[in-house]
C-alpha cells in the first residue's frame, strides 16, 4: 500500500526549503551546492523539489534551460503548519499539554524560566 503524502515538511524537504528560504530563489545546482553535509545527488533534489512544488510549497520559473525555484511559503507558515500537525497528532489540540511536554522534556535556562513565567502571567491577566 502506497504511503499518504504528507503536506508537512519531510526532514529532506525541510534542507531544502532551508536552502530556499536563505537564497529567495535558485537552480537545482544552486541548492545542491548549498545543502550541508551529507550530500544529496542531483537528481534527489529535483525530485524533492518536484514534490515540493507538487505540495504547493515552491514554484518555478525557466531561464533559460534552468529552473528557477522560489519559495511560495515562508518559513514561519512552514513551522506554524507543523506544529498544528503535532499538537493534533499527539496532543489532543492541546497547546497547553505541548507546552507541558517540552518543558517536561528539556533543561531550560533561567532566561526562558523567566519569560515563560512573563507569559502564563500575561495570559491570566487576559482572562
Amino acid at each position: 500500500m502506497a504511503r499518504k503524502k504528507s503536506q508537512t515538511l519531510t526532514e529532506a524537504e525541510l534542507r531544502l526549503m532551508d536552502v530556499l528560504w536563505e537564497k529567495e530563489r535558485a537552480t537545482i545546482a544552486e541548492v545542491t551546492g548549498a545543502l550541508p553535509p551529507p550530500p544529496i545527488a542531483y537528481n534527489t533534489v529535483l525530485t524533492t523539489m518536484r514534490i515540493l512544488e507538487q505540495k504547493g510549497y515552491v514554484r518555478h520559473e525557466e531561464d533559460g534551460r534552468a529552473y528557477v525555484y522560489i519559495p511560495v511559503v515562508k518559513r514561519e507558515e512552514a513551522s506554524s503548519s507543523a506544529v498544528s500537525q503535532l499538537l493534533n497528532r499527539f496532543f489532543g489540540d492541546s497547546p497547553g499539554a505541548l507546552a507541558l511536554k517540552l518543558v517536561e522534556n528539556k533543561n531550560l535556562d533561567h532566561s526562558e524560566i523567566e519569560r515563560l513565567k512573563e507569559l502564563i502571567e500575561r495570559y491570566e491577566d487576559e482572562k
